[in-house]
């Protein structure tokens, strides 16, 4: 669950070619590689194995006999989240499997309380190349915070109780969320309802080391510290980023902060005293003290003033994406560089777009570096190089436009029977224009899939090349798509998962399986 418009991505690796996939690669056939594999001509390692065995997915994926069918649906009046190959219902409460050829219950827990009930969760993976002090941590597990302030660590496959720590009874923590991604993580409070010139506490977070579970500590966002305007804070990637009515962003460092403002280290399960009380750390009631207390604000390593605290970091060098608070810039976006805050050549993105629904911009997940700007009839797939001098500039690396006609005739006949033709251009957005809606990378194949909307309702997901931009194929949706609904897309290898939220707060969700089309086939016999 995201709580914050900040954010920060890792820094891409210096190098030429994206993707598992070399251009010898992508030239063989399936049946080459299937025959090469059985006799061992492949490295004896298992990457170069599971290499080789998506690129074989990817050609079946990517083969016009290919298609993709709906094999379940479920409906449901409570949020549907998925994840890594599994779809959890009812608040956490069901688990289905979704790597089987149709979804099947892995786990179900009894009804509970709303107390009980968990408000949000995240599915961490075991490490690789690491010994860790228990066997369950070698094993996926979901950590999960319920309503009352209880932190669970459950088996990913059983739902059984791993670990549990009991959090605080003095805040009530609603989120979850990664510092960096599957090693450490952030639990955040709700923002507390201030009263004037009596408290001024405005949320709180906890910092967790997720395998083997640690405390690293637990600090409050203070406005007497911070600043009156102070409207969020989140932390991520090593960074408290705090962000402020005004739309100024400013960040710090949390590992400053520890150093110089933790009063003791505290360790799970382990006794301590804290303010005449003595309990087990994690452990109700004691649950865990406030052992970091920021009493100055410490030093600021970057600040930056946008519109709508709107601020992504990424790329290499590093860059930040912003909208300048200007009303005149609204609509645009600016890439500058994170170390001399200079805008790179070409910095200024602006999508010529007549919609409802605005443009959005933010940095591939894919680790290139580059940039993905999307528009209801275009997407600027972008990458910032470095020019001559200390200006970097960014510069198109491909774009895929939709296919329409801008332009279309109103016939109107006058009273006296005259025909008149009236040229106008309709929105970019049309529900009976091909627009783009959402779009999502699928790593593992290295393929962009994007929704695309047609007329009376109707969606493709178009397959695109994630190095080129190059058209590879499109699928049907068997379902409508109502512009009006929430909609979210999963595509994972084999899956395409699909989320919708209708306005009456219903749920369904559809989940389609690679299958090969043989129609053509049996009409040639």
């Amino acid at each position: 669950m995201s709580s914050g418009a900040a954010g920060i991505q890792t820094p891409a690796k210096r190098t030429v070619k994206h993707g598992p996939y070399p251009a010898s690669e992508k030239k063989r056939s399936v049946c080459h590689s299937l025959s090469s594999r059985s006799i061992g001509l492949f490295k004896n390692d298992a990457g170069a194995l599971y290499r080789e065995n998506l690129t074989v997915l990817r050609s079946l994926v990517c083969q016009d006999t290919t298609t993709f069918r709906n094999v379940w649906t479920k409906r449901s009046k409570s949020p549907i989240e998925y994840e890594k190959g599994r779809i959890y219902l009812e608040n956490y409460r069901c688990c289905y499997s979704s790597i089987a050829l149709k979804p099947e219950l892995l786990y179900e827990f009894p009804k509970c309380s709303k107390l009980e009930k968990i408000e949000d969760a995240l599915l961490c993976e075991c490490p690789l190349g690491e010994t860790l002090p228990k066997s369950s941590d070698h094993k996926p597990c979901l950590l999960a915070l319920t309503a009352n302030n209880w932190l669970y660590r459950l088996s990913a496959q059983t739902g059984a109780l791993l670990e549990s720590v009991y959090l605080s009874s003095q805040y009530k923590f609603r989120y979850l969320e990664w510092d960096v991604p599957q090693e450490t993580m952030v639990i955040k409070s709700v923002q507390k309802k201030l009263v004037p010139m009596t408290r001024h506490t405005l949320l709180c977070l906890a910092v967790f080391r997720v395998l083997p579970l640690t405390l690293l500590g637990m600090l409050e966002i203070n406005k007497r510290v911070f600043g009156k305007s102070v409207v969020d804070a989140m932390i991520s990637h090593g960074l408290l980023i705090v962000t402020h009515s005004m739309g100024l962003v400013r960040l710090y460092s949390l590992e400053h902060i520890t150093e110089q403002f933790m009063l003791k280290k505290l360790v799970l399960g382990e006794k301590s005293e804290w303010n005449g009380t003595t309990g087990l750390v994690g452990e109700a009631p004691f649950g865990i003290p406030l052992n970091i207390q920021i009493k100055d604000c410490p030093p600021l390593l970057f600040e930056v003033s946008c519109l709508e605290n709107a601020f992504q970091i990424g790329g290499f060098p590093y860059h930040y994406i912003i909208t300048p608070k200007q009303k005149r810039q609204k609509g645009s976006y600016h890439i500058c560089s994170l170390k001399d805050n200079k805008l790179a050549k070409n910095g200024v993105q602006f999508m010529e777009c007549c919609s409802l629904e605005s443009d959005w911009i933010y940095f591939h997940p894919d680790d290139s570096g580059r940039i993905v700007h999307v528009g209801p009839n275009q997407i600027n797939v972008l990458k910032v190089e470095e020019a001559q001098g200390s200006q970097c500039q960014v510069v198109q690396d491909f774009a895929i436009a939709a296919k329409r006609e801008n332009k279309v005739n109103a016939v109107t006949v006058t009273a006296s029977g005259r025909v008149v033709k009236t040229r106008f251009k309709q929105l970019d957005d049309d529900p009976d224009q091909e627009t783009f809606r959402i779009v999502e990378y699928e790593g593992e194949l290295d393929l962009l899939a994007v929704i695309q909307t047609e007329t009376e309702g109707k969606a493709l997901i178009g397959l695109y090349d994630n190095q080129t931009g190059a058209v590879i194929k499109d699928i049907a949706l068997a379902e409508s798509w109502d512009v009006t609904y929430s909609q979210v897309l999963f595509f994972e290898r084999d899956t395409i998962v699909h989320i919708e939220q209708e306005p009456n707060s219903n749920f369904n969700c559809y989940v389609y399986k690679m299958t090969r089309d043989t129609t053509d086939e049996k009409e040639q016999q």
